[in-house]
């Protein structure tokens, strides 16, 4: 893995650019100013972008966000999240018709379409998993409890995130509870990095393509299991897992993946 001081030193390698969002482009409080620049020099030299999250939600809902943080929106022509991929399963009824929501109230936009199908944990034919619920943000004890009953149902996982940061508060995602399901014995559905559905969504076979994240487990992984180059933003997610970039070779093997360069935070 190679240190990489300027994106611009390699992109004319490569047509299509499947960018991660939180850790990469914002730290879900605001945008990072030199990955903005980054994206603005891609544009103007007509590279194809993609933003690809494992957010819970649809599309549209991840491109007010970045609105609202004062993305310009000329660069979110394309935009798939984990939520968008899982919609089009749940609206045709893949996994059975009837679910329970387990999740907070602000991600109900992915089953808008079908919220007449949300029952109980009882008569659910699924368990539809987009995180954790508002007052119970940190006791994964609580969800194991919650959940052993009911591990003879699938669990659809929306966001397979274990962690996030938010600004510099780390917070659970919805991979954590799917995680304690498969513990307790459950089958759990992914949507989302690094599962291959999502990108097929994202590029075609014929793009050289390289992937931009700063999660091991989930960005990185998803471009090895798609055989792409990727770029390992450090200073993301596992920030907290290695004291300088000599050990940033040992926690890509922890992780059993690989990355063919890495940058600190994304820069042009």
């Amino acid at each position: 893995m190679k240190e990489l001081s300027h994106l611009s030193d390699i992109y004319k390698n490569y047509d299509t650019f499947v960018i991660d969002l939180w850790g990469v482009i914002h730290n879900g409080v605001k945008l990072n100013p030199k990955a903005i620049e980054a994206i603005e020099q891609l544009k103007k030299n007509s590279k194809k972008i993609v933003f690809l999250s494992n957010a819970p939600r649809p599309s549209s809902k991840v491109i007010n966000f970045l609105l609202k943080m004062n993305m310009d929106r000329k660069f979110l022509s394309n935009v798939m999240t984990s939520g968008e991929a899982a919609m089009f399963a749940i609206n045709k009824n893949r996994f059975g018709k009837t679910f329970y929501h387990l999740g907070p109230p602000r991600d109900t936009s992915i089953f808008e379409k079908v919220k007449g199908n949300k029952t109980d944990l009882e008569k659910c034919d699924f368990i539809l998993c987009t995180g954790l619920f508002d007052n119970q943000e940190n006791d994964l004890g609580y969800y194991r409890n919650f959940l052993k009953k009911y591990v003879s149902k699938k669990l659809v996982c929306t966001n397979p995130d274990l962690t996030v940061h938010r600004g510099n508060v780390e917070e659970l995602c919805a991979g954590s509870l799917a995680k304690v399901f498969e513990e307790l014995g459950g089958e759990v559905v992914y949507f989302g990095k690094p599962h291959k559905e999502v990108y097929e969504m994202c590029f075609k076979s014929n793009e050289k393509v390289l992937a931009i994240g700063d999660n091991l487990r989930t960005d990185i992984k998803g471009a090895n299991n798609l055989n792409i180059d990727c770029l390992f933003i450090s200073e993301g997610v596992h920030r907290d897992e290695y004291k300088d970039t000599s050990e940033l070779e040992s926690l890509l093997e922890k992780y059993k993946v690989n990355a063919n360069f890495f940058q600190k935070e994304f820069k042009w």
